[in-house]
């Protein structure tokens, strides 16, 4: 969390800064610490519904290291390193398949760290092995994968659709020259364009675009402008994301040279925190050009088709992650291997999965147990922050309690003006999407605000 010390109440938290931590997942991965004893993973998963499971695959492996990154990912690995990963991937996809016990996916994809800095072949075995092992049906299941311009290739994207990916996700950051060097991401407009063809004639039913705000000195001139860049290729999705300094990112240690007392922006901007000014702008001009708003970072063109295969919902449903840095939930246990953005420990954390035999993947050994109110507040979280919103009778039928009894800090969010009037649904009106990084820290538990802080690093 970015500011772990900010005052507790929701109106003094809005005072310090709108943007104090994105809250994709509850409790964040900094809380999670080693187990006391290894939990078995047939016992923990025996009893957790396997009817809708996400399986993730983890590749912390990309062509070069993004001045702004803090994920658990390492630029140029050797190929041996790689080839070796691959392998322990498709060795721990069986040994899951035996702890599993009957189970159905309704969601698979691919993240990292960059899925297309493998080769060809290496995409085919891991999707080979989530067909054959998991029993995932890939032509059906709804999937994704993450991809940087520069490891596009006709060849990788072949790969892809051909097994039954639909969705990929470009990292593109922004569409103006000074503004990637600002990011020490050297990326040419050239490659993205080239990128996207691949994309576009492999025929993904889904393109998403990443773009950043927040990054020195932009104007809401340019981000219009890159947004605008984007639209051209007509994605399906499109992402904003607000620029977060990070300690040990390549831009967190520009800041700490510069004797930053925080790693925000403002210290590379010098001319303030415009943020939220380009959030706005971005949301508005996104809007009239018929996007509709997912969260307060995903974009939805009129054009992108409908969801399709089995249900999943991230309140309900488990995700099953396979490799280094993958995390995995069921309803009591959150847990992965351990993580870290520095080189040095990235290498250590992979030499370490690397080295695990077949029984090692039967037990978690480094996560997060989850009581009854850390899996209240993380229902109320993952809800609260996208569409359509915290449901109290869906709160109530899951828990059996009130959510504005259980969770009466709930009630700020009206007081303050950051919800739709009148709904029967909690949902975020226009003002608090804008807080939503505000909002997900605040409702975390002092718990895990302090496993965070003594953890050190966090995103």
């Amino acid at each position: 969390m970015n500011h772990p010390a900010t005052p507790g109440t929701l109106a003094q938290r809005m005072r310090h800064t709108p943007y104090q931590a994105y809250s994709y997942s509850y409790p964040h991965k900094a809380a999670y610490r080693t187990l006391a004893a290894p939990a078995s993973l047939a016992q923990l998963w025996a009893a957790q519904d396997r009817s809708a499971l996400f399986a993730y695959i983890h590749i912390p492996f990309c062509a070069m290291r993004c001045g702004f990154c803090n994920l658990f990912a390492m630029a140029r690995p050797t190929p041996e390193m790689v080839e070796r990963y691959v392998a322990q991937v498709v060795q721990q996809m069986r040994a899951i398949d035996q702890v599993l016990g009957e189970r159905t996916f309704a969601r698979f994809a691919l993240g990292g760290g960059t899925p297309t800095f493998l080769s060809p072949a290496q995409l085919q075995t891991l999707f080979d092995g989530a067909r054959d092992i998991l029993g995932i049906d890939l032509q059906t299941t709804p999937a994704g994968i993450e991809a940087s311009p520069e490891t596009v290739t006709p060849e990788r994207m072949a790969v892809c659709r051909g097994m039954g990916i639909d969705r990929v996700s470009l990292g593109i950051q922004s569409f103006a020259a000074g503004e990637m060097r600002a990011l020490a991401r050297p990326q040419q407009n050239e490659v993205v364009r080239r990128a996207i063809g691949y994309i576009r004639a492999a025929g993904f039913p889904t393109l998403n675009l990443d773009l950043i705000y927040g990054i020195g000195g932009q104007t809401v001139e340019s981000l219009l402008a890159s947004i605008d860049s984007a639209l051209a290729f007509k994605p399906e999705e499109l992402y904003l994301y607000p620029l977060y300094v990070r300690q040990h990112t390549g831009l967190g240690k520009i800041a700490n040279r510069k004797g930053a007392a925080s790693f925000d922006p403002i210290v590379l901007n010098q001319e303030g925190d415009s943020r939220m000014q380009l959030y706005q702008a971005a949301r508005d001009h996104l809007r009239a050009r018929g996007y509709v708003q997912v969260s307060m970072r995903m974009f939805r063109a009129p054009h992108a088709p409908s969801e399709s295969g089995p249900s999943y919902c991230c309140q309900n449903d488990g995700m099953v992650g396979l490799g280094t840095g993958a995390r995995s939930y069921t309803r009591d246990l959150h847990y992965s291997t351990d993580y870290a953005v520095g080189r040095a420990d990235t290498i250590g954390i992979i030499d370490n999965y690397l080295a695990l035999d077949a029984d090692s993947f039967t037990h978690a050994h480094h996560g997060f147990a989850l009581g009854p109110d850390e899996q209240r507040r993380r229902y109320v979280i993952q809800s609260l922050l996208t569409d359509p919103g915290l449901d109290p009778a869906a709160y109530t039928q899951r828990f059996g309690g009130d959510c504005m009894q259980d969770l009466p800090q709930l009630h700020e969010l009206g007081a303050l003006g950051l919800l739709e009037e009148g709904a029967t649904i909690l949902r975020l009106n226009d003002r608090g999407y804008g807080y939503a990084d505000t909002i997900g820290p605040w409702l975390a538990s002092d718990q895990v605000r302090q496993l965070m802080a003594d953890g050190g690093t966090t995103c």
